[in-house]
């Protein structure tokens, strides 16, 4: 596997599609924003360049990820060729689905179709498409060039070969993958979420201050800035609706930021 697309140039999918050109894959980049595309290809330069301050990556290795990369704004030409599809657009449920009916027709049969979800059912994503057995959840963390875990989520149809084969190109990247099934939150999530609207608590009760770390690299300020408050408040609002009520509710401070944007 050599040929990847990537779905949405916002902040995950350039730092997704940063990663794959980066170990050797041809990477197509597609947004319906030529203006989000061009911001993108900007902002991978700015990190390669700061890998390359940093010694971590040569200037020869630097322009050779960016020949890796390709650029479209037409999903049906961007993905002629590919081998894996990954999404990483705008976590709404209905954008997904229809992004998903999309693929499997614009795609060839065997072509793996996953996504960078952090809250939607691998399952109910791969139920609008004609080849569940290879539709995955591939969910990296933010920011995508520096976090090592990437969780692979397997919905009810996911078969085992798509599974592994999803696990060894994680590994190529130089990541550390988990395989989870699908479930409200999966495993970060459900481990993260909690401890941030905890840590919004203290923050909001007067325990504890803006930059208190509770052992993290960032505080519970900083931690929100980088996950944005309406995001967050869309898991939490999605793990209370599926999981635990009184466990994960938003703390009102939260729910007022995240309603805010």
């Amino acid at each position: 596997m050599k040929n990847v697309a990537v779905i949405g140039a916002g902040t995950m999918g350039n730092g997704i599609a940063h990663v794959f050109a980066q170990f050797g894959y041809n990477v197509n980049l597609i947004d319906v924003s030529e203006a989000a595309l061009e911001r993108a290809i900007g902002t991978i330069a700015k990190n390669l360049d700061r890998q390359v301050a940093k010694g971590s990556l040569t200037e020869e290795q630097k322009a050779q990820t960016l020949q890796n990369l390709k650029t479209f704004s037409n999903m049906a030409e961007g993905v002629k060729g590919v081998e894996l599809v990954v999404e990483a657009a705008t976590e709404n449920v209905d954008l997904k689905l229809k992004i998903f009916k999309d693929l499997d027709a614009f795609t060839a049969p065997e072509v793996i179709l996953a996504t960078n979800t952090s809250s939607i059912s691998i399952t109910k994503i791969a139920a609008v498409t004609n080849r569940p057995d290879k539709v995955i959840g591939m969910h990296f963390m933010n920011p995508v060039p520096v976090m090592k875990l990437v969780e692979i989520i397997r919905g009810y149809s996911t078969s085992d070969e798509v599974t592994a084969l999803i696990m060894e190109t994680s590994r190529s990247l130089s990541k550390v993958p988990v395989e989870v099934n699908d479930y409200p939150g999966f495993v970060a999530n459900r481990i993260l979420m909690p401890m941030i609207n905890e840590a919004i608590y203290t923050l909001f009760e007067g325990v504890a201050g803006v930059e208190t770390r509770y052992g993290t690299p960032y505080g519970a300020a900083a931690t929100c800035r980088l996950h944005w408050f309406r995001c967050l408040f869309g898991y939490f609002r999605s793990l209370a609706r599926r999981f635990w009520q009184s466990k994960i509710r938003a703390v009102s401070v939260a729910r007022q930021h995240g309603n805010g944007g």
